[in-house]
């Protein structure tokens, strides 16, 4: 989301109903004033940007109450108000006396209200990370005390942070469930969801919707006089004109905006103009213009420390032009600021930093810092440099060339030992009916060695019959076969199963079956072309496994190679 999402923070009404004062009086004559009615005069300062007055206002508030001791609850608003407009150590230290005096109030909205507060602190903070951990704590608590209220305030500030990180549609879908289900918000919340909404509709390209939005709003705001909120409608049509490639119209809208802003140190919303008459300029060919708001971006940022993700794109064109003007100097100073920038963006908007494309990437920016420094001092270590960096690369290409070159030689013998092997087997497939009577033979000399109290030799030979059976039949090819399944078929138990073949196989039950269906796929690939010729997943359901993915991994385990190579071998042969 766009800088719009910073002031609905203001819309969250921590005490009764406020309206603004109409009471001119002097602010020292405070003490005629209820607690209600100071309450009022406080966030019509606050609202009206008239933060000293507000602070007095708070300060005296939190003194009455304490004096008095009339009622905790007063005593815990004071410490509301006082959090407003401080720097974030001693808001923080406010809301901890809040925390220390809710617990002795017989009020719902806490402690959902604490973490709804430090969610707004650090929001303004630009530590996004606290702020979300924080909204949703808050939307825990307040859930667990079904409070309708403080349930969409931390629905609507996670969708703001949804948009930061990019999760443009999750924002839409929360604004516009809570923008036609608004039974818990007041219509100042519902001016600022519709605000809101409109510039995520233009975040999701929904151009119609958006605009629908913004000219109700526009005319709204005319109609109250309000000329903020009439000046950031006009800068969401002007960011909409330049989505849809209007730059004549949007520079004109934005123009008008970036003065009123200016003019009345608003610095986010400024900043966020500034970036769209910029990209406008660009798109207009006009360079001069484009640098000359860039410029001015940078300067804010410099002073509010108020960062965010496109903030990328405005030091992107700044290093590019300054390079193309081949101003070392300049294009130094943007790549440390842009770097400085990109620090705070990778700590705060980790996601965001992902899916963003990067023109200059941190590690490329680090490198050309450093190859630009060493070239205004001394240029002969330039090419020094270069040489140095392209031979670790081919280095490190040929290693991995080398690596890969031997793993598919190893992959390669492997395949064709294994063909070697089965085609001699074949040779001499006259003498099968002698070596099945030897190997019977043995079988049944293990079977009287055996020296297993629990089962029975006649259990036992019945039991490796039956094995002899499963595999000679190729019953082992059917898919879904368990321990269990085959001991039922086998008509024994599992245990008894499980035991003889790790005695008489020497491996458990998986390697058993795994085994048989490796061995058989080896000797059909070689003997069967059309077989060979079928995909990897046909090849995998004709051996019983569930999936590709099963049958490529027990492959290379049993094997050592993969399927690919030891077709591809069998081919050659």
């Amino acid at each position: 989301m766009k800088p719009l999402n910073y002031f609905f923070i203001c819309l969250f009404v921590l005490s009764y109903n406020c309206c603004l004062a109409q009471n001119n009086s002097p602010v020292t004559m405070l003490e005629k004033y209820t607690y209600e009615e100071l309450e009022d005069k406080f966030y019509s300062y606050k609202d009206n940007s008239q933060v000293e007055k507000s602070k007095i206002v708070a300060k005296y508030y939190l003194q009455k109450a304490k004096k008095e001791e009339k009622d905790k609850k007063y005593v815990a608003e004071g410490y509301v108000l006082n959090q407003y407009n401080r720097e974030l150590p001693i808001a923080l230290k406010y809301i901890d006396s809040l925390e220390a005096i809710s617990k002795v109030l017989q009020d719902d909205r806490y402690p959902a209200r604490i973490y709804l507060l430090k969610g707004f602190l650090y929001y303004n903070s630009d530590n996004l990370k606290l702020a979300l951990e924080n909204f949703l704590s808050a939307l825990k608590y307040a859930k667990e005390k079904n409070n309708g209220r403080q349930i969409a305030i931390a629905d609507l500030q996670i969708a703001y942070l949804n948009g930061y990180i990019g999760k443009h549609q999750e924002t839409v879908k929360v604004l516009q469930f809570y923008y036609n289900n608004n039974e818990f918000l007041t219509e100042q919340d519902t001016e600022h969801i519709q605000l809101n909404l409109a510039d995520a509709y233009i975040d999701v390209n929904d151009y119609d919707k958006a605009l629908v939005l913004i000219k109700k709003g526009l005319k709204e705001t005319l109609k109250k006089n309000s000329k903020i909120r009439y000046n950031r409608y006009l800068y969401l049509f002007g960011r909409c004109s330049w989505k849809i490639k209007r730059y004549s119209e949007a520079i004109s809208k934005l123009e008008i905006c970036k003065k009123y802003f200016l003019e009345n140190n608003l610095g986010f919303d400024a900043n966020y103009t500034m970036l769209y008459l910029g990209l406008s300029y660009t798109e207009s060919n006009n360079k001069e213009k484009a640098i000359e708001n860039f410029i001015k971006i940078d300067s804010i940022i410099q002073k509010t420390n108020n960062t965010f993700p496109e903030l990328r794109d405005v030091y992107t064109y700044l290093i590019d032009y300054y390079k193309e003007k081949k101003d070392k100097e300049k294009q130094l100073y943007y790549i440390d600021r842009f770097l400085k920038i990109d620090e705070i963006l990778d700590s705060q908007f980790k996601y965001i930093s992902r899916e963003l494309p990067r023109k200059y990437d941190t590690p490329k920016l680090l490198a050309e810092k450093e190859n630009i420094i060493s070239e205004l001092k001394k240029k002969k270590y330039l090419s020094y440099s270069a040489i140095c960096m392209l031979f670790l690369l081919v280095i490190t290409l040929l290693i991995l060339f080398y690596k890969s070159r031997k793993a598919e030689k190893k992959h390669k013998k492997i395949a064709q030992d294994l063909i070697n092997s089965i085609n001699k087997a074949d040779q001499v497939v006259n003498d099968d009916q002698e070596k099945i009577i030897i190997e019977q033979e043995i079988q049944i000399n293990k079977v009287e060695k055996s020296t297993t109290k629990i089962i029975s030799q006649d259990i036992v030979q019945n039991i490796l019959k039956e094995l002899r059976k499963f595999e000679t039949s190729e019953s082992f090819l059917n898919e879904g076969i368990t321990l269990s399944s085959l001991a039922k078929d086998l008509k024994t138990n599992s245990t008894y199963l499980s035991d003889i073949i790790n005695t008489h196989k020497d491996k458990n039950f998986a390697t058993y079956l795994n085994d048989l269906r490796i061995n058989y796929a080896l000797s059909r690939l070689v003997k069967d072309k059309k077989f060979r010729s079928y995909k990897t997943s046909v090849i995998a359901d004709e051996l019983g496994y569930n999936n590709e993915q099963a049958f490529a991994l027990a492959f290379k385990k049993k094997t050592g190679t993969t399927l690919s190579i030891y077709i591809k071998e069998i081919d050659k042969v």
